[in-house]
């Protein structure tokens, strides 16, 4: 039997047990459904050796060999990772087009007496539901962008007004990137496990109330908002945090804390902002780094390169701003009455 999902939701809540994500390694590190397992019964390399026997030899002489490596690799991951699993355990198996990979593991399974299914179409109509879901059509929620200068400790609220009962999206935290020049916070995901991130988040909520996002460009580090939702953001209405310049130099240097302390890697990434700051700003700030002077160039960053950017944007966006909400401060107690005041800015709105 095979799962034959209508939507994304239908596929994310599907009930079973385990899903079991039998392809190769590579395929499975650029994107999976979420909570799937990786018991591949191809290895990277045995992929591609069955790849160009299919292309130079054979498809016959391809799924002989294919076929003995899938049930040697589903041999060992039964006797292994699979060995605890009692009678009424219930996988769904799925491979890149719900072909022979996953059949051939299914089958196995359901003939040991545990009750296996396939998702039809495989990895593929998974990928079809996301990319309809932030490519092809409307995005089916309400937004509203939180924005403010830099250091107004937008994405450190998220949490704060997630536990308020605020829908909401951390952009930068399923980017793995602070969405700024010295932002960079590791590896990043792949574009399409960034996308299923942002999918997954999205069919947990409820689309008649709206949903909250920090405001970002329309790249996050490496990886771009998807078309749907950028478009969505576009068109929202904003809420805006400020706060004083002090209070945020306060927030920036603990943020941080990590570039700061890595004058090598800041001073890199300082050097391109000559093109748009020019020599003398940038070798200021070079040296205030050499220097150890973390407290003048973070305030000089806000001042002569971040709120200078933010500004340039608001002009050119002209968002429909429906409330300020003024910090006094950026210390968790203040965060703890910012969050409250958006709170009730977005109940508002529901009501």
């Amino acid at each position: 039997m095979a799962l034959t999902p209508a939507s994304l939701t239908d596929l994310l809540n599907h009930g079973y047990d385990t899903v079991i994500d039998v392809r190769s390694p590579a395929e499975y590190a650029e994107d999976h459904v979420p909570g799937a397992i990786n018991l591949p019964v191809l290895s990277n390399e045995e992929r591609a050796r069955v790849g160009t026997i299919y292309k130079q030899v054979s498809p016959f002489d391809a799924r002989k060999l294919g076929a003995a490596l899938v049930f040697r690799n589903a041999a060992n991951h039964i006797e292994t990772a699979l060995s605890h699993h009692d009678g009424a355990w219930q996988p769904l198996v799925y491979c890149w087009r719900g072909g022979q990979r996953s059949g051939s593991f299914a089958w196995l399974l359901s003939e040991i007496g545990w009750r296996s299914d396939v998702i039809a179409g495989g990895y593929k109509t998974f990928r079809r539901l996301v990319v309809d879901m932030l490519h092809r059509e409307p995005l089916a929620f309400k937004l509203v962008q939180l924005g403010g200068y830099t250091g107004t400790a937008k994405t450190e609220l998220l949490p704060y007004l997630a536990a308020r009962g605020v829908q909401v999206i951390d952009l930068e935290g399923l980017a793995n990137h602070r969405g700024s020049l010295l932002g960079g916070m590791g590896e990043q995901p792949s574009q399409k496990a960034f996308e299923t991130k942002i999918a997954s988040a999205l069919s947990d909520m409820d689309p008649a109330r709206p949903v909250l996002v920090e405001a970002e460009s329309s790249k996050v580090g490496e990886v771009l908002v998807p078309p749907s939702l950028w478009e969505a953001m576009k068109a929202a209405p904003w809420i805006e945090i400020t706060a004083p310049i002090e209070a945020r130099t306060d927030y920036l240097m603990r943020a941080y804390a990590d570039i700061l302390a890595d004058t090598t890697t800041l001073q890199r990434k300082l050097a391109p902002l000559k093109t748009f700051r020019g020599d003398a700003l940038v070798s200021q700030w070079i040296g205030q780094s050499a220097a150890g002077d973390t407290r003048a160039l973070t305030r000089s960053l806000m001042l002569d390169h971040y709120d200078r950017a933010y500004a340039k944007s608001m002009k050119a966006m002209s968002p429909t701003i429906i409330d300020r909400v003024e910090a006094e401060g950026l210390s968790p107690e203040n965060l703890v009455d910012v969050a409250d005041r958006i709170a009730e800015v977005l109940q508002a709105i529901e009501t």
